[in-house]
């Protein structure tokens, strides 16, 4: 099977303190955005589409020397939104669709490998990398069948039950996915959440209520998820890409 790769990369970074995109900060002297970027390369998909947004210009500026397609999400509206964008670039792409975020450099290719081979063998329609974290608070929370690789739901933090935020299993943005059928399920989602956005996760409601197979694969490595949203955890994640 063929495979693209969609990267989201049009947010502003408020918490960064900066006008700075958040994939342009730089981590050990690189952008953040350049990390991603050479893991996805590692894949050999037959395209890559980075979303731009906030300061589209000066993003596309700094991926000038790398093979990427740019979609522009202005204004953004949420993470399925951002995905709505990639489709005029995919055109009638028949295969499929790895989406990962331009703030998450830590994710090996290895990794992403073996998410991807999950998906094929266990022929779902849509998979979802997973991490188990000790504190998962502001994660969306993957609640799973009993015992099992299939998913029942995913649940932002905001949206979710008492019940649900007691889960450790949390959502790590990255995504594996049957091209079409995402495209197709995109249309079908709404606003109807705590945000008032397009939840990307919202895609994994019209799969069951299709009755198409969602699975979960975990990581045994949590740093590898790790999203930067804060100076600190830029700090914390320059640290650990040196010790990768």
């Amino acid at each position: 099977m063929a495979l693209a790769v969609i990267i989201m990369a049009a947010g502003k970074g408020t918490r960064m303190q900066s006008e700075l995109p958040k994939v342009l900060h730089p981590a050990n002297g690189r952008p953040l955005i350049e990390y991603v970027l050479d893991t996805a390369s590692l894949l050999d998909p037959e395209k890559i589409v980075l979303i731009i947004g906030h300061q589209a210009e000066l993003v596309k500026k700094a991926v000038a020397a790398y093979p990427v397609t740019t979609a522009l999400q202005e204004p953004q509206l949420g993470t399925g939104h951002a995905i709505m964008q990639a489709e005029a670039n995919l055109g009638n792409f028949e295969g499929e669709v790895l989406i990962l975020s331009g703030d998450a450099p830590l994710v090996k290719a290895s990794t992403l490998q073996k998410l991807i081979a999950f998906h094929r063998s266990a022929n779902a329609t849509a998979t979802v990398l997973t991490a188990e974290l000790g504190d998962p608070t502001g994660y969306g929370r993957v609640i799973r069948e009993k015992q099992s690789d299939s998913v029942l739901k995913i649940v932002e933090q905001k949206d979710a039950s008492e019940e649900e935020r007691a889960v450790r299993e949390i959502n790590s943005g990255v995504y594996a996915f049957n091209a079409s059928l995402l495209f197709k399920a995109l249309r079908q989602i709404g606003t109807n959440n705590a945000q008032k956005e397009y939840y990307l996760t919202d895609v994994f409601g019209i799969c069951f209520q299709n009755g198409q197979k969602v699975c979960a694969f975990r990581t045994d490595n949590p740093d590898e998820i790790i999203g930067i949203n804060t100076p600190e955890q830029l700090i914390e994640a320059e640290r650990l890409l040196l010790e990768q």
